[in-house]
């Protein structure tokens, strides 16, 4: 059985610009965005979207990428997923990958949510035979009802958010690849997605998450990496990383979840004991 892995070392990434009329004004652009811009042996302008990129995950790891928008934590993901190829140096990835960069991808708008359900499945990995068997669960999930049956350009942004995640959630990945895309649903839809996506991650071998939210990835990961202009900047533990990035009170509200978090699995640890107990006893009555 193949061991489940991921390798790169000093990857790097890079976009060839040819037109040199506009050349300035992508260097304006692409500077802002966070890629750093230089010349190839062939003297072609390129923007270097990722440098010197190392790094070893073995089953089991959760990994947090923080940064700011155009870092390169995206492009980091697609080539971990094998969209990108190295331009320099090595990535192997070892692994059934389900990477989930858009929750709109690979839907059809002129169909039904029930057939999208399937056909969003299959393109994250998942046989036919399987999705059908997960359709009616992924269906209670949504609550969307009636509609299922509708095509999906009749859904507003937040139903279609629904159907997505309701399929995301139901995959059993082996390297589970996600960029956070979320934020189109009500918040008590979005705690009980939550719930599904931590349930997701336990089922994966491995976890490389790009978010925004501090909690979240506290709430999904042990490990981070900031990125930075397509560099990795810093690497530890999650609290050590947020706090490098964004300081002192970022890293201490980490602390604070990681405490929480820890107190509930406690608790959680206790119920479940004092259920086994009361079960035990009452069989042996």
């Amino acid at each position: 059985m193949t061991r489940v892995s991921i390798e790169t070392r000093d990857a790097c990434v890079d976009f060839p610009i040819f037109d040199a009329k506009t050349r300035s004004l992508k260097k304006a652009f692409l500077g802002k965005a966070g890629g750093s811009i230089g010349r190839n042996n062939s003297d072609v302008v390129v923007v270097e979207a990722l440098r010197d990129i190392t790094m070893s995950l073995k089953e089991g790891d959760r990994v947090g990428l923080v940064g700011h928008n155009g870092a390169g934590k995206s492009t980091l993901l697609r080539l971990l997923s094998g969209i990108y190829e190295p331009t320099r140096g090595f990535a192997q990835v070892n692994g059934r990958v389900a990477p989930v960069f858009d929750l709109g991808v690979g839907m059809d708008p002129e169909i039904s949510g029930y057939e999208n359900i399937i056909i969003r499945g299959m393109f994250l990995g998942m046989s036919r035979k399987k999705m059908l068997q997960k359709v009616d669960e992924i269906a209670d999930f949504t609550e969307l009802g009636d509609y299922l049956n509708m095509p999906l350009r009749t859904y507003s942004t937040g139903m279609r958010v629904r159907v997505a995640l309701g399929v995301v959630t139901s995959i059993d990945p082996e390297i589970l690849l996600l960029d956070e895309g979320i934020g189109a649903v009500d918040a008590e839809f979005m705690k009980k997605a939550r719930v599904r996506l931590q349930d997701l991650v336990a089922r994966s071998g491995i976890l490389v998450f790009a978010s925004h939210s501090n909690e979240f990835l506290a709430q999904l990961c042990d490990q981070a990496m900031w990125i930075d202009h397509g560099q990795i900047r810093e690497r530890g533990d999650i609290e050590h990383v947020v706090r490098a990035y964004e300081g002192d009170e970022a890293g201490d509200h980490v602390r604070t979840v990681l405490h929480d978090l820890a107190l509930e699995r406690e608790r959680s640890a206790l119920r479940n004991g004092a259920d086994a107990t009361a079960t035990s006893g009452t069989k042996s009555v």
